[in-house]
């Protein structure tokens, strides 16, 4: 029995999906200011954005205090659905997410998931064109939006 229980967490552990890498770009502009100009250059580059989380706004709703955060959640159909067509179960992490936040410091921060590696534990080749793709267009527009 205690064999078994060992097996049976050690299945666990391996099954979980290890953490991704997450990628931060500087930026040189407040929060807002910075998602601003991330969602300028979004438009630009005819992405859609689904969304802008505040969660220092809502953490202010009940009481609390957070330094200066917000979520920018957008997509590209022609890059979105190579990767859910490959695997379907990809739509678990699309829509990208971009966090804009400022640290204890009060500098500003960009950061997203590496699309490889939010991607890896699914049946998509690693080499796939699209992630490629993914991974450019979050390191151009982020690097836009941080200047």
């Amino acid at each position: 029995m205690k064999s078994l229980l060992i097996a049976g967490a050690i299945a666990m552990t391996t099954a979980l999906p290890a953490a991704a890498e997450l990628i931060s770009v500087e930026s040189n502009k407040p929060v807002a200011e910075t998602l601003d100009a991330l969602e300028a250059a979004l438009a630009n580059a005819g992405a859609t954005v689904f969304a802008r989380v505040d969660h220092a706004a809502g953490a202010e709703k009940v009481g609390l205090e957070i330094a200066d955060s917000q979520l920018l959640v957008f997509g590209n159909p022609k890059l979105g659905t190579p990767a859910m067509q490959a695997d379907p179960r990809a739509g678990l992490f699309l829509p990208l997410k971009v966090l804009a936040y400022e640290d204890g410091n009060g500098q500003v921060f960009l950061t997203y998931e590496d699309p490889a590696d939010m991607l890896a534990g699914l049946d998509i080749a690693t080499d796939a064109p699209f992630i490629a793709k993914m991974q450019g267009a979050l390191g151009k527009l982020t690097a836009a939006a941080a200047q």
